[in-house]
């Protein structure tokens, strides 16, 4: 009796211990996101190899142009080269987070400022758990008019 006993208790602490080692957690998703936004201010390309799948897809603004993976590591070495990207600052505001399943969605609002004029986007966000692990999958992100 107390051998199987001894491994039931086993069998729940496993259960319990990965489970509470999920990546989608409404905290643990708004800072992964808050991460992306100071790596795309202070660029750092190992930290997109990691948290970009192979098939990450951002659509920007009315489609004016559209990365993959590459694209944004790319773009983060030459930043990297040349001392840095050139916007002022990036910050996010009414960041909201939708988990199903093993994906989350986070949306809310940027405001990018590369001069003269800052401009607001409103950001859509899909990251999905796997192995243990968030990666980011499709980020779209469209500038809100100003007289809006």
């Amino acid at each position: 009796m107390k051998p199987t006993y001894l491994l039931t208790l086993l069998a729940l602490a496993f259960c319990f211990s990965t489970t509470a080692q999920t990546c989608l957690t409404e905290a643990s998703i708004k800072a992964l996101d808050a991460q992306w936004e100071e790596k795309n201010l202070n660029p750092e390309p190992e930290f997109f190899k990691n948290i970009l799948s192979d098939n990450f897809t951002w659509i920007h603004n009315h489609v004016s142009s559209v990365d993959n993976k590459e694209s944004v590591v790319k773009r983060a070495e030459r930043q990297v080269a040349n001392d840095g990207s050139n916007t002022r600052s990036r910050i996010q505001s009414e960041v909201k987070v939708a988990i199903t399943g093993k994906t989350a969605i986070v949306t809310g609002y940027t405001i990018v400022d590369r001069g003269p004029t800052p401009i607001k986007y409103h950001f859509m966000r899909t990251y999905v758990e796997v192995d243990g692990k968030c990666l980011l999958v499709g980020n779209h992100t469209m500038a809100i008019p100003e007289e809006e």
